[in-house]
């Protein structure tokens, strides 16, 4: 099948590498805050129903239907209590680094974002949770964000709407928890970043007990685009239920590692080959594929040479698109070594509020370690499976899945691996016992 790869008249992020300035003249040059209030003008319901007929899922990761999503909001304030738009710039899953470029180099789309998606929900206000790391990001995007008061973009009768919108930036303290959007929620309110239970979800009671919806930075900031452009335009890319563009990072052994814009639906052979060059030492030295950051589980080589880079693709090969972030592995990865590393992370980044979740990710970090070494009994690796599997869907947050899956992805397709290492330990002890 031959593929139609994106061409440079369909890019959103036209900055996405930082060749132009960020500023509100140049994003102006760009397209960006053109005609404004018109869309505003459209009124709430209409832009959420061109929302929905773009197909835009959800770029965090989750991929749920985005003016779906916005549609939960209420229309009305029964209790005179405002409604608030979050939007999660905390950008801390191993692999991810999209929404950082969106930050630093094209931040007056996700403002304008804010603001269009702000007012289709009848928020009162947008904050922007940035991930404590991104010092110079937040800059720029506080920066941006003032320019955007400045000009009369955002704040009272914003863009000349007649609505009145406020933007917050709010930094983080470095917490992976806190990308969970209750786990954020609390953070903005000054308490400890831990995921809530789950009802009431946020779009009844979140942020300061109003109701709220999160997004993520690109899911917002795709916005203004799909509304200038139409729908149709955005769901004419990538195949069914899978629509329109997409940020995809490409880390690990190709030739050229990079964050690209590109179709949904892309197979994988063909976005590496084109974006990144190939893979590093040739394709016949590829092994494996962490596909959508580091929370989904790999794919080996064979199963991912054709895979579409999509929502539905990857679910097929048992794996997920996530937030897009792919992890490319050759031949010379230790994969047990690689999955361990991602075990330690998600022991360290484990919040501690659910009991499978904070003795679970230090219990299989401990095993992980001991198969990488070897020193440990091949029926163990059924044993840390089983635990995979008590520590998945049995926490408040997601966070226990994505300690479980890349392990439980590592047994499904490198279980020979894991046994040989431990067969090789166990004979080089019997060897030094008979010498």
């Amino acid at each position: 099948m031959s593929f139609d790869f994106l061409t440079d008249k369909d890019r959103i992020f036209t900055n996405v590498y930082g060749f132009q300035p960020w500023n509100l003249k140049a994003a102006e040059a760009r397209g960006d805050w053109d005609k404004t209030k018109d869309l505003i003008a459209w009124g709430q319901d209409k832009i959420i129903d061109e929302m929905k007929a773009s197909g835009l899922r959800g770029r965090g990761g989750a991929g749920f239907p985005t003016g779906m999503k916005w549609s939960f909001m209420p229309k009305e304030s029964k209790d005179g209590r405002p409604s608030f738009l979050v939007i999660n710039a905390d950008e801390s899953e191993p692999g991810s680094c999209k929404d950082r470029e969106i930050l630093r180099h094209d931040p007056h789309k996700l403002i304008e974002g804010a603001l269009i998606a702000g007012f289709a929900m009848r928020a009162r206000a947008a904050y922007i949770y940035v991930r404590g790391e991104y010092i110079r990001e937040a800059q720029v995007l506080q920066a941006a964000v003032d320019e955007a008061y400045e000009a009369g973009l955002i704040g009272k009768n914003a863009a000349k709407s007649g609505y009145d919108f406020d933007v917050f930036v709010h930094r983080g303290a470095g917490a992976y928890i806190c990308g969970e959007e209750t786990a954020m929620i609390e953070s903005l309110e000054g308490k400890k970043g831990q995921p809530r239970l789950k009802p009431p979800f946020p779009a009844g009671a979140g942020l300061y007990g109003c109701p709220t919806t999160v997004n993520n930075v690109e899911s917002i900031a795709v916005v203004p685009t799909i509304l200038r452009r139409g729908a149709s335009w955005f769901a004419s890319f990538g195949r069914e239920n899978n629509k329109g563009t997409k940020l995809f990072q490409i880390s690990g052994h190709v030739d050229k590692p990079c964050v690209v814009e590109e179709a949904m639906s892309i197979p994988f052979r063909d976005l590496i080959e084109k974006h990144c060059g190939g893979i590093r030492g040739g394709w016949d030295n590829l092994l494996a594929v962490i596909p959508g950051g580091s929370s989904v589980p790999l794919v080996p080589a064979a199963q991912i040479m054709d895979a579409p880079m999509d929502f539905d693709g990857l679910k097929e090969v048992g794996s997920g698109l996530g937030t897009a972030a792919v992890i490319v592995m050759d031949k010379s990865t230790d994969i047990v070594q690689a999955i361990s590393r991602l075990s330690y992370f998600y022991k360290h980044e484990s919040c501690g509020q659910c009991t499978p979740c904070r003795e679970g990710t230090g219990w299989m970090w401990r095993v992980m370690e001991r198969m990488r070494t070897g020193d440990a009994d091949i029926s163990e690796i059924d044993t840390l499976y089983e635990v995979t599997k008590q520590v998945e869907g049995h926490t408040i947050c997601a966070l226990g899945d994505a300690a479980a899956w890349p392990i439980q992805g590592l047994i499904k397709h490198f279980r020979p691996e894991m046994e040989r290492r431990i067969v090789e330990k166990q004979g080089g002890g019997l060897m030094e016992a008979a010498e």
